[in-house]
């Protein structure tokens, strides 16, 4: 069992903090809003209206759930086109009325079953892509659990990313990548150690740039710790067009820090 791999199962326990609770802990008079105004409503993504020590913010979390009734409501926390089509409202409202944007990524993946692209999967998560790469107000996206492939970019193209120190951040499963790569998804430990998904791998390459210690985790003091950095990051956050340079800057200098380190 690889040290990789280990970060992957315990990104997975049933027991740690869902996207809800993370909601609850930290922000204040939460309401939720619904549907994509185009299908439906996805509870994989729940989001909403909240209050950050008196700021207006919107608040976007893929949720898993806790039970197992509640954990297949939800999809196991695999969104929906209509999930991020939400998500994506949510956002362009929230730039019309000058509230930052807090994501909260915990997902193995969008679901990709025959239904789900029918109703555009790709196009969805592109236009979150896009879309989210101009936005006029500060974006903070936090993976809490797991975050595979493009189900979490996107609501992962922010002016800072963050990771639970136990977090996992990938292109693909382990399991996946070593289908694919030895034909036997039992080499999912050792196709984990060469993904490099943990969250010092992603802050070593330059993709994050914070680790959140998971000290008393689902505690008060826990929330309020993330509370707190939460506020003083929004404050050295910019607006509109210098925003919007900076966040361009920083997509374009993913990638290179890891070219360099090769070449030396």
């Amino acid at each position: 069992m690889t040290a990789a791999y280990d970060r992957v199962k315990k990104a997975r326990e049933s027991g740690r903090p869902t996207g809800l609770d993370y909601i609850g802990g930290i922000f204040t008079g939460f309401i939720e809003l619904h549907g994509d105004r185009r299908c439906g409503d996805d509870p994989a993504i729940v989001g909403g209206l909240a209050r950050l020590i008196g700021q207006s913010v919107t608040v976007i979390a893929i949720e898993k759930g806790h039970s197992a009734k509640d954990r297949a409501r939800r999809n196991f926390g695999a969104p929906h086109p209509e999930g991020y089509r939400k998500a994506l409202r949510l956002m362009k409202q929230a730039e019309k009325f000058g509230r930052p944007v807090i994501c909260l990524i915990d997902t193995s993946g969008a679901y990709c079953g025959i239904g789900a692209e029918e109703r555009g999967q790709g196009q969805a998560i592109a236009e979150n892509l896009m879309e989210m790469s101009t936005l006029c107000v500060p974006v903070i996206s936090i993976l809490i659990g797991e975050g595979g492939s493009g189900g979490a970019l996107a609501l992962g193209v922010s002016d800072r990313v963050w990771m639970m120190e136990n977090a996992v951040y990938s292109v693909i499963s382990p399991e996946g990548c070593a289908s694919i790569l030895y034909k036997d998804a039992g080499k999912a430990a050792e196709a984990a150690g060469s993904l490099k998904l943990t969250a010092q791998d992603a802050k070593s390459l330059g993709i994050i740039e914070r680790i959140l210690s998971e000290k008393d985790m689902g505690k008060p003091e826990f929330y309020a710790r993330i509370r707190e950095m939460l506020v003083q990051e929004i404050g050295t956050l910019g607006r509109d067009a210098e925003l919007v340079a900076h966040r361009y800057e920083r997509i374009r200098a993913l990638g290179t820090s890891a070219v360099g380190k090769e070449q030396a």
